[in-house]
């Protein structure tokens, strides 16, 4: 119960939980596909994105990479040496996540054998034995009941294995569980610990969800995980995040606009349904990609709306490559400097991410969380915020030339080119280019960013840009640090800086606080300050004294 859904939200944060904080890289950009399952791949795209400049921190492996389903082995046919692997990429600022499904493949023996024996697995009712599950791939296997406590420490072992190699986490796929026989009602004869299937179908993945976030925490003392999953249950966020599952048109990859489309609700649902850290898979995942410059126009506008996800990937299934740089010199080139934009903004959203975690509040929102009173935000789900300072449209139709926006109440500056301002209350029809992303900042809004690196964390003692656009009330902003890596931040070890900023007549007045350190010590560092301005100012003074005027070239 609340007055508005801010408070709904925190009211069920209270009932279920508060969402566990990622890593500070898993807010980075994420590249993925289904057969990206080797070491030659792997260590090629990691070389390709640093040979082009563009920014990624995370590489996943998918299902394949196994010896055996689900053995946690490295497939010795596809990994010379993954240790080495592991240890070359993370010199080079790359994180590598891996796939775990809920199964153990007969094929697997020994390790079918063992929780066979032991009863790890969900059992047939009508035999008592374990259930036969037939499985997309790997053959049948044995269901992990992972609602039975025994199972735990097994698991957390074995999950262990790639983890001592250099693995970063996991993410967890196929926790429904899934199976090739989707209508049969056969599935319905599996028991588990906690009940029949049909009792604790939703809840199965959830207690998968927390078994490996507690296995690692318990092998992995004060390590913050990274784990996402698409299937859990109400309670997730304290063991993990989400993404959105399989999307895109499978029969025709080239005509997934409506599929792109649907995202964006989608994504505002799972924020409102406590899933703050969350993400499409960026180019649909589903479908056939045989023509890449035919299918440019949608990859680029899917990837705009993605690096707005909190955690960005792009994945797409079997060995359909969704790397920037295939889909023509113009797409690689606009989504370069869209993820580019992504890191320029990631203070800003790691402010946002510990608000999350205190409050449940997403980071992507809907206009009605933060325009409860104003009932044209109440059907508006093709936009949203991001964070309170800004309003993103993403371009979600083939060939467009306009995009049609509604700006709530206020006065709103558009981000690419702040010398434009609207008066909120209306909609607008906003001229585009397959290079625009329509962004509007709050007028006030101060918006901290970083230098543009090839990874988080790759410059040490980086800047903060300060970007302040300015109003005649006073603004606000308080920029949140941690060390990124540890669970810390759950003992309220950290760091807060808070800037105010005010136009009063022809003076504008801009205050920076002393950090506050909670046992995290915020390392010294400058601060450049953009303002928008209409005017250039006479005088600029810094702690009372006068600044000398120099060209911009001098200061680099």
């Amino acid at each position: 119960y609340g007055k508005d859904y801010k408070e709904i939200i925190q009211a069920y944060t209270k009932l279920t939980g508060k969402p566990i904080m990622p890593p500070k890289w898993a807010f980075g950009w994420s590249q993925s596909r289904g057969l990206l399952t080797n070491e030659t791949l792997t260590r090629k795209i990691a070389e390709e994105y640093r040979k082009r400049d563009i920014p990624c921190d995370i590489i996943y492996q998918d299902i394949g990479w196994v010896e055996g389903l689900q053995n946690f082995e490295w497939a010795k046919d596809k990994y010379q040496n993954p240790k080495k692997m592991l240890s070359d990429l993370a010199d080079d600022g790359f994180k590598v996540i891996v796939s775990q499904d809920p199964v153990v493949s007969q094929a697997t023996k020994k390790q079918w054998e063992e929780a066979d024996r032991k009863g790890f697995f969900a059992t047939d009712v009508r035999t008592g034995k374990s259930y036969d599950m037939p499985w997309p791939w790997g053959g049948n296997a044995g269901v992990v009941d992972f609602t039975n406590p025994k199972t735990a420490d097994w698991w957390g072992n074995l999950q262990q294995i790639p983890i001592d190699d250099g693995i970063k986490g996991f993410w967890t796929d196929m926790g429904e569980p899934a199976w090739s026989n989707e209508e049969s009602t056969d599935r319905l004869n599996m028991k588990h610990h906690l009940g029949m299937h049909d009792e604790i179908h939703n809840v199965y993945g959830l207690t998968w969800d927390r078994v490996v976030t507690e296995q690692f925490e318990k092998h992995n003392p004060n390590q913050r995980i990274f784990q996402m999953t698409r299937a859990a249950y109400a309670g997730l966020q304290r063991y993990t995040f989400g993404w959105s599952g399989d999307s895109g048109n499978g029969e025709d990859v080239n005509d997934g606009w409506t599929n792109l489309a649907n995202q964006i609700p989608l994504g505002l649902s799972a924020g409102m349904g406590l899933i703050p850290f969350w993400t499409t898979d960026i180019s649909g995942y589903c479908g056939e990609i045989t023509d890449y410059d035919e299918f440019a126009e949608l990859y680029v506008r899917w990837l705009q709306f993605g690096i707005f996800n909190p955690l960005s990937r792009a994945h797409h299934e079997g060995n359909n490559a969704v790397e920037p740089w295939l889909f023509g010199e113009q797409a690689e080139k606009i989504a370069k400097n869209a993820i580019q934009l992504k890191y320029q903004l990631h203070p800003y959203l790691y402010s946002y991410a510990r608000e999350s975690y205190d409050t449940g509040i997403p980071i992507l929102r809907a206009l009605i969380m933060e325009y409860p009173k104003d009932h044209n935000t109440v059907a508006i789900d093709d936009q949203f915020m991001f964070g309170e300072s800004f309003l993103i449209a993403p371009v979600i139709e083939k060939e467009a030339k306009q995009r049609r926006i509604y700006l709530p109440k206020g006065d709103w500056v558009d981000y690419n080119r702040p010398d434009m301002k609207y008066s909120g209350g209306t909609t607008i029809e906003y001229p585009v280019t397959l290079e625009t992303i329509p962004m509007f900042v709050k007028a006030g809004a101060i918006v901290p960013k970083s230098p543009i690196m090839p990874y988080i964390g790759a410059v040490k003692n980086a800047p903060i840009i300060w970007e302040v656009f300015l109003s005649d009330k006073i603004s606000q902003f308080t920029l949140y640090e941690d060390d990124g890596e540890t669970n810390d931040y759950k003992n309220d070890r950290y760091s807060t800086t808070a800037i105010e900023s005010q136009k009063i007549d022809n003076t504008i007045k801009i205050e920076i606080q002393e950090p506050k350190q909670n046992d995290f010590k915020t390392e010294d560092r400058n601060f450049l300050l953009k303002i928008h301005v209409s005017e250039n100012p006479n005088n600029i003074l810094v702690n009372g004294k006068t600044l000398k005027k120099l060209e911009a070239n001098a200061i680099f």
